[in-house]
């Protein structure tokens, strides 16, 4: 089978090249396209037998599944061009959260599905979060989850909840860096340690913990209590943060939903504007 992606910037290259890493697809059963033709010819030439289409609608056209891995602002304008290429048979994957199900419907007469991945599928791991469309049969969602398999944890999610999910799977990892950055740069400020060896050292924590929280066995809350020494240093250093960062999480999805609803009303907007000749 054919599998296309329309859009070749960061999220979709990722995907692209962890199939390809993860031995999912060969790079013969791969279509890309991007709006500027450079990008997906740069990707393709890394990965030689992989076709680089001329337009959205080429790639609607030849392939079983289709990535639309573009900006939520750009959907309508790519189902407008490719959408009437779209067949029964065919499984349409949309990764944005704020573009809907229902809006994939209402344009596409085809199987649709919502899967939010992450930057951590490109090494192979992380989850994929995982929404269908009642066009999808239960083969054909096992069918994708096979693939997805092989580059992640997918997971099935309710719709509604996308953007709490997205923001621990698919934003976390750009949290928890952030985290990890100001750690290393304290670190460096305070004692002068560098921060080639503050950076390694940290790390090498944060693969550990990940590992602990899931072949570990281990729940944050266990772990936190295993390492924590009643009277103890890491006691002491607990107990600032969770002076200083209480309710900074609340605040920190209240920002990542508000910014979500302000996406969902301009896609609204789009998928509610009139076709003009």
């Amino acid at each position: 089978m054919k599998v296309g992606f329309i859009g070749t910037g960061s999220m979709g290259s990722i995907l692209v090249e962890a199939f390809i890493q993860s031995g999912a697809l060969d790079p013969e059963q791969i279509l890309v396209v991007n709006r500027t033709v450079s990008k997906a010819k740069c990707l393709a030439e890394s990965y030689p037998g992989m076709t680089v289409a001329l337009s959205p609608a080429d790639i609607m056209k030849e392939c079983g599944i289709v990535f639309i891995c573009v900006r939520p602002g750009e959907y309508k304008n790519v189902l407008d061009e490719a959408g009437c290429y779209a067949t029964a048979s065919q499984i349409v994957v949309s990764i944005t959260s704020p573009v809907l199900i229902r809006h994939l419907e209402s344009q596409l007469d085809c199987k649709i599905a919502k899967i939010i991945p992450s930057i951590t599928n490109y090494v192979l791991s992380g989850a994929a979060l995982c929404m269908y469309s009642d066009r999808m049969t239960a083969e054909d969602k096992e069918m994708l989850e096979n693939l997805l398999s092989h580059i992640s944890a997918p997971i099935r999610v309710s719709e509604k909840f996308t953007r709490i999910s997205s923001d621990i799977s698919s934003c976390g990892p750009a949290f928890l860096a952030f985290f990890v950055e100001c750690f290393i740069q304290a670190a460096a400020e305070e004692t002068g340690i560098s921060e080639e060896e503050a950076t390694a050292l940290a790390s090498e924590m944060v693969l550990g913990t990940g590992k602990l929280l899931t072949t570990g066995g281990l729940t944050p809350s266990t772990l936190r209590k295993r390492v924590t020494v009643p009277g103890g240093i890491t006691e002491a250093a607990l107990n600032l943060l969770s002076t200083e960062l209480k309710g900074v999480f609340n605040k920190l999805i209240q920002a990542t939903h508000a910014k979500y609803a302000e996406d969902l009303e301009k896609v609204e907007a789009k998928f509610a504007a009139p076709e003009t000749e």
